[in-house]
């Protein structure tokens, strides 16, 4: 292979590459937003899970709340137009700060998974993550702050 037709096929894979990753960001299903928080809830928009492409409106299976207050995201898994699961994107096992992969929550530290709920799915964690009560009222999804 000659130097032009080298350079021509590294082009066309750079390209190819950076296409790629800009069509897999669009399907992706989780969104990170910051919430308000008013009181002892953190509040956010049940629009928040409406993803809407080519006039068509969608809902995402999960969004990531995060507010300058709280020391880790919170993960909100949307079951239903009515049920919620709300946890604490922190690790039971050291404290690392988990990832989301869809309805799979895993520690990069020691490879702990959650399920959406917040329960232990695979160790080495033991306990589940602290979960909070979610409402809905007049198109606010309201997460409980307190201690239960």
């Amino acid at each position: 292979m000659d130097r032009k037709q080298f350079i021509k096929k590294c082009g066309f894979a750079c390209l190819s590459t950076g296409l790629a990753l800009v069509l897999l960001e669009g399907c992706a299903t989780g969104k990170s937003i910051s919430g308000k928080i008013m009181g002892s809830d953190l509040s956010v928009p049940l629009s928040s899970f409406l993803s809407g492409k080519g006039g068509q409106e969608t809902y995402r299976k999960y969004i990531i709340v995060e507010h300058g207050q709280l020391r880790y995201p919170i993960y909100v898994f949307r079951f239903s137009e009515s049920e919620y699961s709300a946890v604490l994107m922190q690790c039971t096992h050291q404290g690392a700060e988990l990832q989301a992969f869809g309805d799979i929550l895993q520690c990069p530290a020691h490879g702990s998974e959650f399920n959406n709920k917040g329960q232990v799915q695979n160790g080495p964690a033991r306990e589940s993550l602290r979960s909070f009560s979610v409402n809905i009222v007049n198109d606010q999804l309201k997460i409980s702050l307190k201690h239960a």
